[in-house]
């Protein structure tokens, strides 16, 4: 969906709605099957996805970016941010990420937007042990105190070269499976990491599947949040997946994410929050699965825009 002139609100959509997450799946389809159906679904823009799926030649995903009508709203770093040892891997994936975006067609701006696109989201992740407990507070482990504070280093050092050579937002992506997860450690990262160096990117289906409510969440973190992400659980599948030991992605192809309105997230009360709190910028639609199983991707992603539509978005 574009934006429409009565709205300061854009919805994109990213990859991974086609199960693209881990660029060396051998089941992912072709990177122009996404543009192609992400135009036909009738969204302006997208995420990039894993780094290495799209094109990394410039003047070729500016031309099919362009021949779609689409732009790139934000790169992603999905990976372990605890060990300092991968510091240097973050730190190219940051610079390479950050210095392709930033040549590609620039996401527009609307009036009242916190920090222009596109973003860089961050988002750790690599864990067994994290892996298989996500949704699971009380039994998942937590970081120790040193454990922690290298994570927060990694993500602070991140954001400086986004910034300072690229000019490209960092913002925190709490997410099923990783060590930033539950409402505590939210809590924390909020509390270690000011505004000034990283926003928030708050994703409604990670926030209900870490049981958190999406609605209070964004409210508690509003002065935080510079992006969000849309998604929704399918409850039957939920409570099935939760009764298992299962890795998130397994979950995912299981179908535990389903089209928007048809799962358990209350998104007329997200509507009214965002209306009151005035948001303007970019909501990401995201519906993780098995790549697959992508026969349903324009159905599905056609459904959510047009529920979204219908509820005032």
């Amino acid at each position: 969906m574009k934006q429409s002139p009565s709205s300061p609100m854009t919805l994109t959509c990213a990859p991974c709605c086609w199960g693209v997450d881990d660029v060396n799946n051998p089941h992912l389809p072709a990177w122009r099957q996404v543009l192609t159906e992400a135009a036909q679904a009738g969204f302006g823009g997208l995420e990039l996805g894993p780094y290495g799926y799209m094109p990394r030649d410039v003047d070729l995903l500016t031309a099919e970016l362009r021949h779609s009508g689409l732009f790139i709203v934000a790169g992603t770093i999905f990976d372990d941010l605890v060990s300092l040892g991968n510091r240097q891997n973050l730190l190219e994936q940051t610079d390479a990420i950050c210095a392709l975006i930033r040549q590609l067609p620039t996401p527009p701006a609307s009036p009242g937007q916190r920090y222009g696109g596109p973003y860089l989201t961050v988002m750790d992740w690599g864990h067994d042990e994290r892996d298989f407990n996500a949704g699971h507070s009380a039994r998942a482990p937590r970081l120790a105190p040193e454990q922690w504070h290298n994570m927060v280093s990694n993500i602070r050092a991140i954001a400086a070269l986004a910034q300072d050579k690229y000019a490209i937002r960092t913002v925190i992506h709490p997410h099923a499976g990783g060590y930033i997860e539950f409402a505590d450690e939210l809590h924390r990262i909020v509390s270690d990491i000011d505004n000034d160096t990283a926003g928030l990117c708050l994703d409604t289906g990670h926030l209900m599947y870490a049981g958190m409510d999406p609605v209070a969440t964004l409210q508690r973190y509003w002065s935080r949040v510079d992006y969000i992400h849309f998604k929704d659980i399918n409850q039957t599948i939920f409570q099935q997946v939760l009764g298992k030991s299962i890795r998130f992605f397994d979950a995912c192809a299981e179908g535990v994410m389903c089209p928007i309105g048809q799962g358990n997230i209350d998104y007329p009360a997200i509507h009214t929050l965002l209306r009151e709190k005035a948001y303007a910028g970019f909501i990401t639609i995201e519906q993780e699965r098995d790549p697959r199983n992508t026969a349903s991707v324009l159905d599905d992603l056609t459904w959510s825009k047009n529920y979204l539509a219908k509820i005032g978005f």
